[in-house]
């Protein structure tokens, strides 16, 4: 029998024939964690008397959630993050440089067919580049960078194919939305999830990255994307030439096979407080919105600020709207100033911060007041998610439908003001 992505990937850092269900120890590439997570792994390693990492290619940390820093208590964080890089020659990207969800890809530290452990949940976002990649705790973490191993589990593996195309302005956030709406928060608890597909190839790296970022919300611990022309192109724009990767067999097992027409997703809503709590956007039409939130590791990419400024363009965000957009990366915002669409986006009255998480982690720049409603980009709405439990209400959505509900001060359904 043939074999999935995670199957062949974790059978080539074994070095033996792996199948789902077996329990094995593999050798990592990379590992990398954040300012949020750092502490606790480097707390680790010191007592390790770790040097230098064992990941075949080595490890980074990334200044992002707290960035730049919004008290003198992270300040002394950081500077203990950084004083630990430099002496130990791990890769730091500090603050203003961006999310480490996107700079990470950027920078070009994972490659095709890598397995990668990371101490942030959303570190399943690399799926998108063909690789295997987690989000552990700071401790597994430390153990992946002190040995340059780490058990697993080999997973599960469900297939998902997405037939046609999505209609503009309908985006692969609405089709990840949608997914998680239907297999609910538990449904891919440990599998590894393959999305395939017509509408899959044509989307391209960035909406293949959202569509792995919010693979954990349903419970995956992996989600790779076949490697394809997109992958070798999106690399060959960093300047690496890949030659291949991995793809799965025709006859690879899957515990569960799912079909979906890409002309049936229309613009989704995750309702507080929680990511399954999903619906069309046109259900929620005249909820009242105080603060939108475009960007994050999950949309906080070029396209996705260019399809929230072309709503935009010309036209202003409703008054007793706040409109907060937190590129990417430096990259992205540098590209989105270069192309105009920083520009529409101020001239529509958003507020753009520096590049990194920004309001999603709820430390600093644009913590709702109580009993405020937002629609976020994001990947989660939890309660306190941004930083406030006092009846805050988080929504969660694509870009586009973000910048409409902008324009509007309520949930609005992107295609009714394009």
């Amino acid at each position: 029998m043939g074999k999935t992505i995670a199957e062949k990937v974790l059978s080539a850092h074994t070095g033996k024939d792996c199948s789902s269900g077996e329990i094995v120890v593999a050798s990592v590439d990379f590992c990398m964690s954040q300012d949020g997570t750092s502490s606790m792994m480097i707390n680790e390693l010191e007592n390790l008397g770790f040097e230098s990492a064992r990941t075949r290619n080595g490890m980074a940390i990334v200044l992002d959630h707290n960035s730049p820093s919004p008290s003198s208590d992270v300040s002394r964080i950081h500077r203990r993050i950084r004083d630990f890089a430099r002496d130990r020659s791990v890769s730091l990207l500090d603050v203003g440089e961006g999310v480490c969800h996107q700079l990470i890809p950027e920078s070009g530290m994972v490659m095709p067919g890598d397995l990668v452990v990371g101490a942030d949940s959303h570190t399943c976002t690399y799926g998108a580049l063909n690789a295997c990649s987690t989000g552990l705790g700071s401790t597994d973490v430390a153990a992946a960078a002190f040995t340059g191993k780490l058990w697993f589990k080999v997973p599960l593996s469900i297939s998902i194919n997405v037939a046609g195309a999505l209609r503009s302005p309908v985006s692969a956030k609405d089709l990840s939305l949608m997914v998680i709406g239907s297999l609910r928060a538990d449904g891919a608890t440990y599998k590894s999830v393959e999305f395939k597909g017509d509408a899959i190839r044509s989307i391209g790296i960035d909406g293949r990255m959202t569509i792995a970022n919010m693979s954990v919300e349903m419970g995956a611990k992996f989600c790779p994307f076949g490697f394809d022309d997109a992958t070798r192109n999106w690399y060959l724009a960093i300047g690496k030439d890949v030659g291949s990767g991995v793809s799965s067999d025709e006859d690879a097992h899957y515990v569960q096979n799912f079909d979906i027409d890409a002309s049936d997703v229309v613009p989704k809503v995750a309702r507080p407080h929680e990511v399954d709590n999903v619906c069309d956007a046109a259900d929620l039409a005249g909820t009242e919105i105080q603060q939108v939130v475009i960007g994050t590791c999950t949309n906080g990419r070029l396209s996705d600020l260019k399809a929230a400024a072309s709503i935009l363009k010309g036209s202003h965000v409703k008054t007793g709207v706040r409109l907060i957009v937190a590129p990417a990366s430096r990259t992205v915002y540098s590209r989105a100033m270069e192309e105009g669409i920083a520009s529409q986006l101020l001239k529509a009255g958003a507020v753009i911060v520096a590049p990194g998480c920004g309001p999603c982690v709820g430390t600093h720049a644009g913590i709702p007041s109580d009993g405020e409603n937002v629609l976020s980009t994001a990947n989660r709405n939890f309660l306190g998610r941004m930083g406030n439990n006092n009846g805050v209400s988080i929504y969660l959505a694509s870009p586009s439908t973000a910048a409409a509900t902008a324009l509007t001060g309520t949930i609005t359904d992107p295609r009714e003001v394009i």
